[in-house]
């Protein structure tokens, strides 16, 4: 079932994407809008300076960038092999927050498995309270609602279960081999490229539900971040040279979830630590923590059985780590 809240479309965002990625001519969508071709001209100007991007040919007229193929509802249904995750599913043109959207939805009784999709987001949240940069038409932008039966102590678990299932479809889908830095964000080559949050409503020691947060850089250039993220960011279109089909990389990361979701209820942790410890770009580096205890340095050494990073100190101890910011030390080679 699906609840789609678009706002409604341009009309001439409309005729590009019924296009599916071919030209219009400018003679077409003047006959079709009933404009000039000065005032088409005007209306792409107008859509460039929103952020979408187009090629013009003498010739042929003009083509909506993959990049900015909107969300579909359908071709990502059509793309899922789940039973519940993704089989609930709103696609909103511009919120806050997928996560307050998301948190809504799970108190008025949101069966588990209901995603919130954005094409942009006003005020994305990230970890520690940051704001996730979420321009429209480029990212995915997403929340899931869980409702896990087990302690709090599970939830360290899911963030690190959410992180193995988006770094297997990044890959799988588009062949860019991201890697996980404890606990939750996807790199390459040190740079962001994926962050996840997860946020539990506990009753009684006991999780009553959890909200899923996902956003994935697809398709930003550098210009579409703020200059003081460039160099710390990038996306799937910087690294591969390509467009991703955001749509089948929603798909894609619902599969993958649902499949180690069911393998956790039924083995545990254990299969899910293996699998983050293949895909870490953490583990072996010296890294420097910092928590409510100060600052702390160490060889990241492997994942402990709740999902803490355990860590070897410059004394020779182990020690385990729970929360905190987790940097890797410059002046160390791996």
């Amino acid at each position: 079932m699906t609840d789609s809240q678009k706002e409604p479309k341009h009309p001439l965002l409309s005729m590009f994407e019924a296009a599916d990625g071919d030209y219009v001519s400018g003679e077409e969508i003047s006959r079709v809008l009933g404009v000039s071709r000065t005032a088409v001209w005007k209306q792409i100007g107008r859509l460039k300076e929103a952020g979408y991007r187009f090629e013009a040919s003498p010739k042929l007229g003009y083509r909506l960038m993959a990049s900015h193929a909107a969300l579909h509802a359908q071709r990502i249904e059509s793309a899922l092999t789940t039973t519940v995750f993704g089989r609930q599913l709103t696609v909103l043109a511009k919120t806050d927050s997928t996560q307050t959207e998301a948190e809504k939805k799970a108190r008025e009784g949101a069966l588990e498995g209901t995603l919130i999709i954005a094409e942009e987001q006003s005020s994305g949240r990230g970890r520690q309270g940051r704001v996730w940069h979420s321009p429209p038409g480029l990212g995915i932008w997403m929340s899931a609602v869980l409702r896990p039966e087990g302690p709090l102590t599970a939830v360290p678990q899911l963030t690190l279960l959410t992180a193995v299932a988006v770094c297997r479809a990044i890959r799988g889908v588009t062949g860019v081999e991201a890697g996980i830095k404890w606990p939750n964000d996807l790199l390459i080559d040190g740079r962001k490229l994926c962050g996840i949050l997860l946020e539990a409503v506990v009753e009684d020691g006991r999780v009553r539900h959890c909200i899923m947060g996902i956003g994935i850089d697809a398709n930003l250039e550098e210009t579409d971040y703020p200059e003081e993220l460039r160099s710390k960011v990038t996306s799937i279109r910087r690294e591969s040279g390509v467009d991703t089909d955001r749509s089948l990389l929603i798909a894609a990361v619902m599969n993958e979830f649902e499949m180690l979701y069911k393998l956790y209820n039924e083995e545990g942790f254990e299969p899910i630590r293996l699998l983050w410890e293949s895909l870490s770009v953490t583990l072996g580096r010296e890294i420097v923590v910092r928590d409510v205890r100060g600052e702390r340095r160490g060889i990241a050494q492997g994942l402990g059985q709740q999902g803490e990073l355990m860590i070897k100190t410059e004394d020779g101890q182990e020690i385990p780590v729970y929360s905190g910011e987790v940097e890797f030390d410059p002046n160390h080679k791996r």
